[in-house]
């Protein structure tokens, strides 16, 4: 957990590293199951465990946002636990079993998020639209990743946005984006159309589409960080929560990996419940959340808006009004 392989971090590294002597402090930080319920002891926390098996135990339709990011339908390595690939059909009876168990925690109002590739959308829509209301797929572009020599680079991802019923939460005005503006057009009277100028230039407040570009993948510089082989970013997280949740709504994240959801909610002030069944991975959420405590920004957020990549420098500039 300290070291990704026998080597010392760079100093310019800044992943996140759990000590041995962190681990006990950090245990004592979990949930345990039965939840106290009737005093709300329990309102944001991490379950260790397999989550197909604690979910019959939590109290039913208490999640307002389920955030469902099970191991892609591809062969890999979780700190030793291996995930095989399985064909379309299969994975899908798998997902189909996984939305069983964990359909009564949801509310009427909830929404699901089910992220996967491009060989795993196919069965998550035809396990989604068995329990859910299936609306869009949003499509993420990773800007690294392996090049291939006899196939197209493999450089996005899917998130299919689901809900329970056709009563939800959408708050679009929370999640636009602040693009530049390259034809910066003015009205009859001179005036810029929607869009205002900064010192570093013009740029434009946008409703969000399905089409995402402007998510970078963590990596080693990056303080949230994590060995975490598939982690992904706050600010991808974010944009879920900030749209299809308010303030106090329980967010549950069965799959918790790095921690990330539980992050993203702390920090925009939801209430979170975060499974997973590799101890390590859950301690790497409670170290987050710790360091959650001091730090709060969430990078490529700022001022109410998502901000596109490689606009740092432009970000904290006041507008000219």
């Amino acid at each position: 957990m300290t070291r990704n392989s026998g080597k010392p971090y760079s100093r310019l590294n800044r992943s996140i590293v759990i000590t041995p002597e962190d681990c006990a402090r950090l245990r004592s930080h979990f949930l345990q199951i039965p939840l106290p319920v009737a005093d709300e002891a329990w309102r944001s926390g991490i379950l260790h465990g397999d989550c197909l098996a604690l979910a019959p135990l939590l109290p039913q339709r208490c999640v307002d946002l389920l955030i469902l990011d099970p191991p892609y339908n591809l062969t890999k390595n979780f700190n030793g636990r291996r995930f095989n690939r399985q064909s379309v059909q299969d994975y899908a009876d798998w997902l189909d079993g996984v939305l069983r168990v964990l359909k009564p925690l949801l509310k009427n109002t909830a929404t699901v998020y089910i992220c996967g590739d491009w060989f795993s959308s196919a069965s998550i829509f035809m396990a989604a639209s068995e329990h859910l209301i299936v609306r869009n797929r949003i499509t993420w572009e990773r800007e690294k990743g392996r090049g291939a020599k006899a196939n197209w680079k493999n450089a996005s991802e899917d998130i299919w946005f689901c809900t329970v019923s056709d009563r939800y939460t959408f708050n679009t005005e929370a999640v636009k984006q602040r693009r530049r503006v390259l034809a910066p057009y003015r009205d009859a009277q001179g005036q810029p159309r929607d869009w205002e100028t900064t010192e570093q230039g013009s740029f434009r407040d946008t409703y969000p589409s399905n089409l995402w570009t402007d998510i970078t993948i963590p990596f080693w510089s990056m303080p949230e960080n994590t060995i975490h082989p598939t982690q992904k970013s706050e600010k991808l997280l974010a944009k879920l929560l900030l749209a299809s949740s308010n303030a106090e709504d329980l967010v549950l994240d069965p799959f918790l990996g790095s921690g990330t959801t539980v992050v993203a909610a702390k920090k925009l002030g939801r209430r979170y419940l975060g499974i997973d069944l590799e101890q390590d991975y859950c301690l790497l959420a409670a170290r987050r959340l710790e360091l959650a405590e001091s730090e709060s920004c969430i990078q490529g957020w700022v001022d109410g808006v998502f901000w596109e990549r490689n606009t740092f420098a432009q970000q904290h500039i006041k507008k000219n009004h």
